[in-house]
């Protein structure tokens, strides 16, 4: 690799960290209801809010009224999102006069964009509407994400308040954040995408005059296209901040209209992780220790950096395939080299490596390159990620609840180490807490392996399996239900899910995936808001020292290499061997 693509890698991490703690001491203030410099402008707006909505802020509910609320919120929006589906013939703004979607794709899509995870099985410029896209997917990438971070909040609040009952007021959690932090960000980052030619617009599709003539497959001349145009640039901001992923074009962020030049793949791969990057100092400073936030940080960087090595280290190696063919992937000063098969030239190995591993770190799932043409190991990297239970930073919200609840086991297992009860920041971590933590770690797991287990033995998983018999094909099953199960919504493709069987399947797990993991973590707000705070003593485990770091990194290592391992190696790990083995 050459000195410009480690340059490009170092920059974006470094600039990512560098963005951390004046965005996360914002949406801290955001959360605790001080005063930021958004109020005088937005403030009123708010108010206005909550006077229609009948909603009292100072309202403070209890966790089980609080995951009510999520429900009932979520699930109307899901329903929202499926009827405007079915209805869209008969809607406005549909230029191109685009008919219903089947109810199993509706289904699919309406608890993918409820659920954040943005699984999408099919193609926008010839399925969504302009109507559906902004009223129904755009709406859904604002809220879901608000969803999570609110979440996020009510758990932290269980956590700092003592001999309490309320872990806050889901309706003003929801509102703050959609407001404040993700509709700003998002308007900003719109506008720098239109200023890169990311296409906005409520125009038909246009037609144009090749400037080479092609020939079908039927040797008929072709001299015109249809450029699918649209408001791409709207919801290409959202989904990005908001780690929902769902692109506006089939090709999702490898398409020029939606990613077009190397600062715009910048913007939007530094969109992908900055808010749940952030929440890392957002935590540490609403727990009064910004040490225990920098903490999380850098786990998630540790693990994210070596990862991100083994990914760009595989496609630089290239593929032997290849190299048997004459083709040149010989690295030089000027050329990188390596395995440049579905990728753009635009953007190369690093960025494409850097984004794979960005995108499935986050549930975010959009795609710059095709996974599915990477190597063994470079796939197997996207793969294992969203198997770690989509933590390492991870949705908005959400990754940073999944890696509390990993904090949890790891100060539990410590406590009985040593014979002492566990403490986390001066709450006693006890068998209620870790029941709920072991739900949020085992659901997405088990939702994950029996899904893949399921569509590799049934005849309707199989059928659409287009690369059968082989590792290759159980790793696109295999990838599917782990995107699925973790809300992330990356595909590695060659696989037929858009059918009743995988529609179905997949959106089963993305409804549990998302749901049954909130509410444990509402749960475990729900206990520890009504503990009195422990004194630390000689015996407490400090969680911000290098020592727990490592002892966390070690702690989800592990459970990630005890439950996919097995099933990593009938796929990336066997296929690697067999690839290289001549």
């Amino acid at each position: 690799m050459n000195l410009y693509s480690w340059l490009q890698l170092i920059f974006y991490i470094v600039v990512l960290l560098l963005l951390a703690k004046p965005l996360g001491s914002f949406m801290s203030k955001v959360y605790q209801g001080e005063r930021t410099f958004l109020d005088r402008v937005l403030g009123p707006v708010e108010r206005f809010v909550y006077r229609i909505a009948g909603v009292k802020p100072d309202d403070d509910m209890n966790w089980k009224t609080y995951a009510i609320a999520v429900m009932m919120f979520n699930v109307l929006g899901l329903l929202a999102v499926y009827a405007l589906q079915r209805i869209q013939a008969f809607l406005p703004f549909n230029p191109q006069s685009l008919g219903a979607i089947t109810p199993d794709s509706s289904w699919n899509t309406a608890v993918s964009f409820a659920s954040n995870t943005n699984w999408q099985g099919y193609g926008g410029e010839v399925t969504m509407s302009y109507f559906s896209q902004m009223l129904g997917l755009t709406v859904q990438n604002f809220v879901s994400a608000a969803t999570g971070m609110a979440v996020l909040v009510a758990l932290v609040r269980g956590i700092i308040r003592h001999t309490a009952r309320g872990i806050g007021n889901f309706w003003v959690d929801l509102t703050r954040g959609t407001l404040y932090i993700l509709l700003p960000l998002s308007f900003v980052v719109a506008l720098a995408l239109v200023s890169q030619g990311v296409v906005q617009t409520f125009s038909e599709y246009k037609t144009v005059t090749l400037l080479q003539p092609a020939t079908d497959v039927n040797g008929n001349a072709v001299t015109e296209q249809v450029i699918a145009v649209g408001p791409a640039a709207s919801q290409i901001a959202i989904k990005q901040l908001g780690t929902n992923g769902g692109g506006f074009f089939n090709v999702n962020s490898a398409h020029p209209l939606e990613n077009s030049t190397p600062f715009s793949n910048f913007l939007e791969m530094m969109s992908i992780l900055v808010i749940p990057a952030a929440l890392c100092y957002t935590f540490g400073r609403m727990v009064g220790d910004t040490r225990q936030g920098w903490a999380l940080l850098i786990t998630m960087t540790i693990i994210f950096v070596a990862f991100l090595g083994l990914a760009v280290w595989s496609e630089q190696m290239g593929n032997p395939a290849f190299t048997q063919m004459g083709v040149d992937q010989v690295q030089t000063n000027v050329n990188p080299g390596g395995n440049m098969e579905g990728k753009e030239a635009r953007f190369g190995i690093a960025n494409s490596a850097l984004w794979a591993t960005a995108t499935t770190s986050a549930s975010n799932g959009s795609v710059n390159s095709m996974h599915d043409s990477f190597m063994p190991l470079g796939g197997l990297v996207p793969l294992f990620m969203m198997q770690l239970g989509e933590i390492i930073f991870g949705g908005v919200g959400s990754g940073l609840y999944g890696m509390l609840a990993f904090v949890i086991v790891a100060v539990f297992i410590s406590g009985l180490m040593v014979g002492r009860t566990p403490e986390y920041l001066g709450k006693k971590i006890e068998a209620h807490e870790m029941k709920m933590a072991s739900l949020m770690l085992l659901i997405p797991i088990l939702l994950a392996k029996v899904g893949t287990a399921i569509a590799v033995v049934h005849p309707l998983g199989l059928a659409t399996i287009w690369n059968t018999g082989g590792p290759h094909g159980f790793s696109e099953v295999l990838y599917a239900f782990s995107s699925a199960a973790n809300n992330n919504g990356s595909a590695f493709a060659g696989l037929g899910a858009n059918n009743p069987f995988y529609n179905t399947a997949l959106g089963i797990c993305m409804f549990f995936a998302r749901y049954w993991l909130i509410v444990p973590a509402l749960a475990i707000a729900g206990s520890l808001v009504q503990k009195k705070k422990v004194p630390a003593s000689s015996g407490t485990l400090p969680t911000h020292t290098p020592l727990f770091v490592a002892w966390l990194i070690g702690v989800i290592m592990i459970v990630g290499a005890l439950s996919f391992i097995p099933a990593l190696a009938l796929g990336p790990i066997v296929e690697h061997l067999m690839v290289f083995a001549h």
